[in-house]
């Protein structure tokens, strides 16, 4: 049934119907699936580019959610995204016929642990982490399996049946995360976020010790530690032996130092392991934050016997994934250009990582930021955090909350953060929709600006309609 030994979990399926398929983890995963020979459909409230992809492979995709899927596909096996209802009708109907009904965090975890997998975790950076890491596999001829949650510019997919050397992007937003049993775990940071699961920041802490402690007995686990919440962590784990750590200088097994920033984007710097310093390492995307994404790539490839030039020539190229500070185009104004990036940050250590890179890329320009807020859960947590990490562009115009499926709520609003900004001093700009943001920016735009659209909801359409406009 599929090309890779031992990956085949679900015995005597053959027939799989994904509710949620557009959404990028559901799709990666469906792609999985159809390339180990399962027969795969699905369907979604909205139709996007992911699922235009997935058809063009073959994977029939329904427009809207329904009971009557049941009847038409007449699957063995539903998995769902959790951003479906578990009491939905279509999941009510496949469930009285006695179809099994399965998230897409465990249903990956069943397929991920029963192979050598490598599991990237973390509240930022895993996408580019874990896309790192399948790359350089990839280059050392290791052949991968891979899942991955975003668009990779170096990556013609975002999940591939390979060996069973298993790297996947391994999502905490939800608690999925503990069903997973990582050979080898790298763990990014560790934040408070996705509020709406987890309700203060002790809980957040009381899911990454159970999800290391869970890994496979003896494997190693890589843990970024230039952030307080992953230093309490391995506070937490002490003494486990294997814990293998990064940060900057020589005083973690592996250290990023003599750093030197180009402009116009990408970085130079030395890497240490231990007390041996393996050479200089550049990279094409920028910013602090993917120097420590690069160190602990490179910490967890070198577990699995990729040498350090294979490494740095991967590493040399690697584009990013998509809407991670991706410049989607430039637009002429006057005697100037435009440049239109695009950035999926939308929690405040993310948006001011962006904003310090962005600094380093264009550092005489001046930075016009459209975000849109992610969540009324979020906003309301955050929402001075955000508006102080705004503080890094010179305009900042905001559009309304995306609620990302949350019900509406009348006492938060983009208002808080736009307050505290003027308060200060900064322009921060009330945009009623995205019509109201491109018309504002119209006047409010100058020759030589950069113009970022940020945030984890539609407002990536807004650069677009912008070079089109």
């Amino acid at each position: 049934m599929n090309t890779v030994e031992g990956l085949c979990e679900f015995e005597g399926v053959e027939r799989v119907h994904l509710m949620g398929i557009g959404g990028v983890g559901i799709s990666a995963l469906a792609l999985l699936l159809s390339g180990m020979k399962y027969k795969v459909d699905g369907c979604d409230l909205v139709r996007g580019g992911a699922m235009t992809k997935l058809e063009k492979s073959g994977i029939v995709c329904e427009l809207g959610h329904g009971a009557e899927h049941i009847e038409k596909f007449l699957p063995q096996l539903l998995i769902y995204s959790s951003a479906v209802d578990h009491n939905h009708e279509e999941l009510t109907a496949a469930r009285a016929k006695g179809i099994p009904t399965i998230g897409r965090g465990l249903a990956l975890s069943r397929f991920f642990n029963v192979v050598h997998g490598i599991g990237v975790a973390g509240t930022h950076g895993k996408t580019t982490t874990s896309s790192m890491i399948g790359l350089i596999l990839e280059r050392g001829g290791l052949s991968p399996t891979l899942v991955i949650g975003a668009e990779v510019s170096d990556l013609a997919f975002t999940a591939r049946v390979g060996s069973d050397l298993f790297v996947a992007e391994i999502d905490e937003s939800d608690g999925s995360f503990e069903f997973f049993r990582p050979a080898l775990t790298a763990i990014t940071n560790v934040e408070w976020d996705h509020v709406n699961y987890f309700h203060t920041p002790d809980d957040v802490m009381a899911a990454f010790v159970r999800f290391a402690k869970m890994r496979k007995p003896g494997s190693p686990l890589v843990i970024c530690a230039e952030d307080e919440g992953s230093r309490s962590l391995i506070d937490i784990l002490r003494p486990d032996p294997n814990i293998v750590t990064c940060g900057w200088g020589r005083s973690f097994d592996w250290g990023a130092f003599d750093v030197e920033r180009k402009v116009g984007g990408g970085v130079f710097f030395s890497v240490a392991r231990g007390k041996e310093t393996l050479g200089r390492l550049e990279l094409a995307v920028s910013g602090d934050h993917n120097i420590m994404n690069a160190l602990t790539a490179c910490a967890s490839a070198s577990l699995l016997g990729v040498p350090f030039e294979c490494i740095a020539d991967t590493l040399r190229g690697f584009r990013g994934a998509k809407r991670r500070l991706e410049k989607v185009g430039e637009k002429k104004k006057g005697d100037g250009l435009i440049d239109v990036i695009d950035d999926y940050g939308h929690h405040p250590t993310e948006i001011a990582a962006s904003m310090a890179a962005l600094r380093d890329v264009y550092p005489n320009r001046r930075l016009v930021v459209v975000f849109q807020p992610h969540r009324y859960s979020r906003t309301r947590a955050f929402y001075r955090e955000i508006a102080s990490a705004l503080k890094g562009s010179e305009a900042a115009f905001l559009l309304p909350i995306y609620p990302a499926g949350e019900p509406y709520e009348d006492d938060i609003s983009s208002a808080s953060i736009s307050g505290i900004m003027n308060l200060d001093g900064h322009d921060a700009v009330l945009c009623d929709d995205h019509e109201d943001a491109l018309s504002k920016l119209d006047s409010a735009l100058r020759p030589g600006d950069v113009l970022v659209t940020l945030g984890a909801g539609n407002v990536t359409k807004l650069g677009e309609a912008y070079l089109k406009r």
